[in-house]
Formats: structure tokens, sequence, C-alpha cells
């Protein structure tokens, strides 16, 4: 008998976001793997044509909750929606800030088998009430999975015991062969959303510093250019702005060049005011597959996403100096960090994450998730 499964999330494609990514290769893997699944969501553009071109083609079904001006009237909506999916469902799977809290309002409802997936910055949200109600809400669910232990860490203060780590997959057709890497002009890239907490920005700042040892170096910005203006401007200010690119939003044919094209992954990410943090970083792993190495930030979940010594090297974001000591190690020892980067690689694809899924999907059903504390209070009855 075929089980049914309902994801909540509060991202999904066709508009961009890490979440969203992740909701998607989880449903399309678990509809692959026998289990039949619908997908509650919002519609993010005006018109919702874009959602509905890009639904057509799906393996699973999708149910898009169209935003209203008042955002109120929209929350509803996905209550009332979700309420009638959970009870035809037989597994819950929560993604995404809202999600969270939705999933575990349903389960005082409904004894269904619940999971929630953490990737970092829903669980540091900057209102004091609101990582509040999140945290309540984590003690709701049957099972807890963060993409990262960077991530698990975040909730240690819950003391949960029914939480694991799964990384986040990717998907993409790896070269046959190594990318050549003659050109003596060593070129650096980031993908990802410009802004603050993907850190671009310190990149630029360790610049001055990079192009005395590499005159000709040059930083290609990929990604939504939601901060470009203000990069732009430190790049001027620091007399760097020839050594930087800003290539905007691009296809997945034009990200997979421009990674070929690459010598070494750079993601400086940090955590903002707000909360917002590092998850994993998932477009390490997608340059990685192109034998291109890393050097990303300690402190976030790129902790789990770089082998240290292997498929890259981890620094401290702001340490303009250790950034070029750790470049100078890669780009003279480059063919080893190449070939270990690709292999790296190899271990988080959506075939080999999705296994991990499988396996707790199967688990039984918890009543709650014990704390430590109520495994002391039963053990001294």
């Amino acid at each position: 008998m075929t089980t049914k499964i309902l994801i909540l999330t509060s991202e999904f494609p066709p508009q961009p976001g890490g979440i969203g990514n992740h909701a998607y290769n989880l449903a399309k893997g678990l509809q692959g793997n026998g289990f039949e699944v619908k997908l509650v969501c919002d519609t993010r553009s005006t018109n919702g044509d874009a959602e509905k071109l890009f639904d057509k083609n799906l393996s699973f079904e999708v149910v898009r909750i169209p935003r209203q001006k008042i955002i109120f009237i929209s929350y509803l909506n996905r209550i009332k929606t979700a309420f009638s999916l959970t009870s035809k469902s037989e597994m819950i799977i929560c993604s995404g800030k809202f999600s969270l809290w939705l999933g575990a309002f349903l389960s005082f409802f409904f004894k269904r088998k619940f999971i929630a997936i953490i990737h970092g910055s829903e669980i540091q949200l900057p209102i004091t009430v609101l990582r509040k109600l999140t945290d309540l809400s984590l003690k709701r669910f049957d099972k807890i999975i963060a993409v990262s232990n960077y991530t698990k860490s975040l909730v240690s203060h819950l003391n949960l015991n029914s939480i694991e780590v799964i990384p986040n997959g990717f998907e993409i057709k790896q070269p046959e062969s190594l990318p050549s890497k003659s050109n003596p002009v060593p070129v650096l890239i980031t993908v990802g959303n410009v802004t603050q907490r993907k850190g671009q920005h310190n990149v630029i700042n360790a610049l001055p510093i990079l192009l005395k040892k590499y005159p000709d170096l040059k930083y290609h910005i990929v990604g939504i250019p939601t901060e470009r203006a203000k990069l732009g401007q430190l790049a001027l200010h620091l007399g760097v702005e020839k050594a930087v690119v800003f290539f905007g939003k691009v296809s997945e044919e034009e990200k997979m060049k421009l990674l070929q094209q690459a010598d070494v992954f750079v993601m400086l990410s940090e955590t903002t005011n707000t909360g917002d943090v590092e998850g994993f970083g998932i477009a390490i792993l997608e340059a990685n597959a192109f034998g291109v190495p890393a050097i990303g930030a300690l402190g976030c979940g790129i902790e789990d996403a770089v082998n240290e010594g292997i498929s890259g090297r981890l620094i401290n974001n702001k340490d303009s100096k250790q950034f070029l000591k750790s470049l100078e190690e890669i780009l003279n020892n480059y063919e080893f960090y190449s070939k270990r980067a690709r292999g790296w690689s190899e271990g988080f694809t959506w075939e080999k994450v999705m296994s991990s899924y499988l396996k707790v999907l199967k688990e039984p059903r918890n009543k709650k998730i014990l704390t430590a504390k109520d495994i002391k209070k039963a053990q001294s009855r």
C-alpha cells in the first residue's frame, strides 16, 4: 500500500531559495521511491504563470496558496488547506518557519508522523517570542532532521533526543574529465544571492591583500544582485573594482560554464543581525563536482560542506591573511585539492541523501520527542 506524504514548505521553485530547492528534490525523490507526495507552498509571482508552467511537468501534486495583500488571509488559507490534506495523509514533513509552526499546530488534532526539517535561519529569529514559538513547535515533532551539525547545535538547548543530521543533497551533471587549470590567472567565484549572509563583501574586503600576491586575480560574483550596488561601491572604495565581475542571475547552463572556468569557490558567509545563517552551503558541493576546491567560513553550516585540507580550507571569514594563505595552499597543490574535491562531492548526491531520508520514514512513530529531562524522570521512577 502506498504511503501518502504531505510536505509543507515555505519556499518552492521556480522562485529561488535553498529551502525550496531542498523541498523540490525531496518531494521528487520520495515520489520516485514509491510514496504518494503532495506539497503545499505559496504562489509568489504576480499572476502565477511561472508556477503553473513549472508545476505542469512535476511527478507529484503541488497545491499553491495565492498570496493576498493582507498576508494574514494567506496564512489562514494555508492552515485550512493543510488541515484538509493532513486528514488524508500518513506523514507530514515541514520545512521553513511558518511550516514548523503549522505542523506543530496540526499535531494537536491529528495522530500522524510529523517530521521537521531545520535549515538554520528559522531557529535564530530576531524576535524572542517567535524563537520561543519555534522551540515549542519542535518539541511536537516525532523526528527532527537538521541539514548540518551546525544547525543541530542551534537547538542543543532543547535537549532533543529524536534529532539527526542529514545533509543537503545536490543534483548536477559532472563532466567526464576534470577542468583544465592552465590559466595562470586565479579566478575566484561565489554563487548565491548577493547578500550579507553569503559574504561576498568579505571576499572583496580581502582583495587588496590577495591582489598584491596575484595582481591579475579575478573575482566572479554570480547570483541575484540584491546588494550589487553596495558591493560595487565597496570595491570602488578599496580600489579593486577591476578585479570584481558581477554576472547577476544566470541559467543553470551558464552557471556550470562559470564554475568550470573558476579555480576556487569562495563562500565567506556570516550570521546577520536578524539571525540569518548559512545552514549548509550546497553551492560548494556543486563547485566541487567540477573539481573546483573551496574556501569556506568557519562558524556556520559550511563546516559540513568542506572537508578541511581535502576538498578545500575553512577560515575565519574576516581574516584576509588566512584567506591568502589558504588560497596559496590550494593553488600550489591544485591537482591534490581538485581531485579530492570531486570525490568529496560524490557523497552528497540526492540519491545518497534520499537513502538516509527513507530510513527515517521507516522508523516507528513516537508520541512525542523525548528530552534529556524526560529520560531522567523515567529513570528515577
